[in-house]
């Protein structure tokens, strides 16, 4: 804030906005009130990592020349001299602005200057007393007036609610948020970099289709008007992706956006961002194996690893374990016997006794994966795999050629969340259908996440798609693993939010 500002904390913001708002119409008066003219040539953070450590003489000796722009968030006005950091995508950088570098009157003008505001400078790179690297100004000018006071700089934006709906205001104020999605950005690339390699292709697929599928949730609905039909915001990209390998694109993933109209909590935001990658000629175990080498690589790309902190406890990700339901079910709840386990009144009282609703309609193996859900997945704190799903709970998923009732899937778990999802798809065109059947019996019953009868994905089935195996994981949650984030929205740019 300006001098004035820092010494009236109690000032209105409104006053000091009206303030602001006089000095802008004033400029507009004197000149272009918001140039776009000024050219870069440096950013603050290669500046400081190519010369940062040299000796102020050396320095001095290379009349470095740079012209940088960025807001400014500290300054200090001393008489002939004044001092400003600049703070740029990359980082932070002095300026000194002096009567004999840029002259009287423009001096006294960026004395009027206000925090926040957008400038530039041009100038010879030296080193302060205190061994600052620092631009000595032969130019400053202004290049687009801050009209809202930024927050206290001493505690800057603490408030999260805050944080979360302005989310450019915490880009701006807080180092460590910035952090978190350039880290997101490196994460997302470093998936890329492992699918490529194993020889995947990048694919889009529709955003808006006739009808929802490839999960279990509930879609948001739209409507085209000119074909005067409803649309549903993607749920999940599998179907279309599938219909790829059909076609003969082997090894195929997409990195975008799903829908669910659902609640919002730590780990759930309606919309979120998910890859996808399916693979023609493998099964689970390669899925398996796939999941844990993409995690690895981009930890030690991200936080450079495999043994991470987050929230206070060490995560090791150089092992993957692998379990069954009703293996972690006993390893964290010994006292329970293999006669309980397969006994539907027990499990239905037991997981209501733990606060859980079982579904009324489930088999045993339904209702072992909501007891899973409310005595074990919380404890599963380092990478596990939880694998051989009922049928019953996974519509897409391969069955077992040699145990009825049991598909070829996995969920992976860390820090007590699932993290990612995969199976040996289910290929067979007259299975697939009736598993549609049950689940439209489901529906009708009054289940919103039920799947739709899809029969064009049957149709593409019924062309002989090659045995594949396919996997989903969540962006934001391994994010959010990477980044040491409690919720979502920490790590998402613009969660959604209730109307203020």
């Amino acid at each position: 804030m300006s001098e004035h500002e820092q010494t009236s904390p109690s000032l209105d913001e409104n006053q000091i906005m009206a303030e602001r708002r006089q000095k802008l119409a004033a400029i507009r008066e004197q000149r272009v009130a918001f140039p776009n003219d000024f050219k870069r040539s440096h950013f603050a953070k290669p500046l400081q990592e190519t010369h940062g450590a040299k000796e102020r003489e050396a320095l001095e000796a290379e009349k470095v020349e740079v012209a940088v722009v960025g807001r400014m968030m500290l300054k200090r006005v001393m008489g002939k001299a004044s001092f400003a950091t600049l703070q740029d995508g990359s980082g932070r950088i002095q300026l000194y602005i002096s009567n004999d570098g840029v002259g009287s009157e423009t001096h006294e003008e960026f004395k009027r200057w206000d925090m926040g505001d957008i400038l530039a400078a041009r100038g010879t790179l030296f080193k302060t007393k205190t061994g600052e690297l620092t631009v000595q100004a032969t130019e400053v000018r202004l290049l687009a007036k801050n009209l809202r006071p930024l927050p206290e700089k001493f505690h800057g934006l603490t408030d999260q609610e805050q944080k979360y709906r302005q989310r450019y205001l915490d880009l701006i104020m807080n180092e460590s948020s910035r952090e978190v999605f350039f880290k997101r950005s490196q994460i997302v690339q470093g998936v890329r970099e492992y699918m490529v390699a194993e020889q995947y292709l990048e694919v889009e697929t529709p955003m808006m289709h006739p009808i929802p599928g490839g999960a279990s949730a509930k879609p948001f609905v739209t409507h085209h008007n000119a074909l005067d039909m409803p649309l549903y915001l993607r749920i999940a990209p599998e179907l279309y992706l599938k219909r790829l390998v059909v076609g003969g694109m082997e090894r195929v993933f997409e990195i975008n956006r799903n829908f669910r109209n659902e609640g919002m909590s730590t780990r759930h935001n309606p919309e979120f961002t998910m890859m996808e990658f399916y693979e023609a000629y493998s099964d689970y175990h390669r899925m398996m194996e796939m999941t844990e080498g993409i995690i690895q690589h981009v930890a030690r790309k991200a936080c450079g690893g495999l043994h991470i902190q987050y929230q206070g406890k060490t995560v090791d990700l150089s092992h993957f374990e692998r379990l069954t339901i009703v293996e972690a079910i006993k390893k964290y709840n010994p006292q329970y016997t293999d006669a309980q386990l397969n006994d539907r009144a027990w499990l239905k009282a037991e997981i209501a006794r733990l606060g859980g609703k079982p579904v009324l309609s489930d088999g045993i193996g339904g209702l072992q994966l909501s007891l899973f859900e409310e005595c074990a997945e919380s404890q599963l704190w380092n990478p596990t795999f939880i694998v051989d799903y009922p049928v019953e709970v996974s519509p897409l998923a391969r069955g077992s050629d040699t145990r009825p009732g049991i598909t070829e899937r996995f969920e992976l778990f860390v820090v007590g969340r699932e993290l990612a999802n995969g199976y040996s798809e289910l290929n067979d065109p007259e299975d697939q259908a009736s598993r549609f059947m049950e689940q439209v019996k489901q529906k009708d019953a009054g289940d919103d996440e039920a799947m739709h009868y899809d029969a064009d994905y049957i149709r593409a089935l019924e062309y002989a798609m090659p045995p594949t195996g396919g996997c989903g994981i969540g962006i934001d949650r391994l994010v959010m693993l990477l980044t040491d984030a409690p919720s979502i929205r920490d790590v998402i740019l613009f969660p959604q939010m209730r109307p203020e």
